[in-house]
């Protein structure tokens, strides 16, 4: 007997192609999921940070209607700009006149594709005297919304969100 008897250690081509394929196929599955689930989270955030602004909004409001806040004759009683809800203002009925503050900070537009803007820059701005189809900025902020061009998950544009 001279015929060696060989043992297989290595895989074979067919093996390799096979398990080349399949790893395809689940990478060519997971990648869409990653993307709709960061897709996802970002607009969570959006509608957080929304949230958070237009709830600032609207104690700033609260406040000049209770007198927290100086009113001025011709004043829509919303804040003249969204630093004002980071600054504070005065509180005209305490004595001492220590400021009310209605934000810790401006949270940033998630879908904002400029990130060397500051925060305030990329969210656009409607007046109270703008027409909610065609928002404006104006002397006051009465509300605020992506300038963000796409649509949501849910189908509808981000700057109607």
């Amino acid at each position: 007997m001279t015929a060696a008897i060989r043992s297989s250690t290595g895989f074979t081509l067919t093996e390799l192609v096979i398990t080349v394929a399949i790893i395809g196929l689940l990478a060519a599955i997971a990648v869409p999921t990653a993307e709709l689930v960061m897709q996802r989270n970002k607009e969570q955030e959006l509608r957080l940070a929304l949230r958070e602004i237009r709830r600032a909004i609207d104690a700033y409001k609260q406040a000049f209607d209770e007198g927290h806040v100086i009113k001025i004759v011709g004043d829509s009683g919303y804040p003249p700009t969204i630093n004002v809800l980071v600054d504070g203002v005065p509180d005209v009925l305490d004595p001492e006149q220590h400021k009310i503050y209605f934000l810790r900070r401006v949270p940033p537009d998630p879908m904002s594709v400029e990130s060397n803007l500051p925060p305030e820059k990329t969210w656009g701005l409607r007046s109270y005297d703008s027409d909610s189809d065609n928002p404006t900025e104006g002397k006051d902020v009465f509300d605020v919304y992506s300038l963000a061009t796409g649509t949501g998950l849910n189908h509808v544009p981000y700057r109607q969100w």
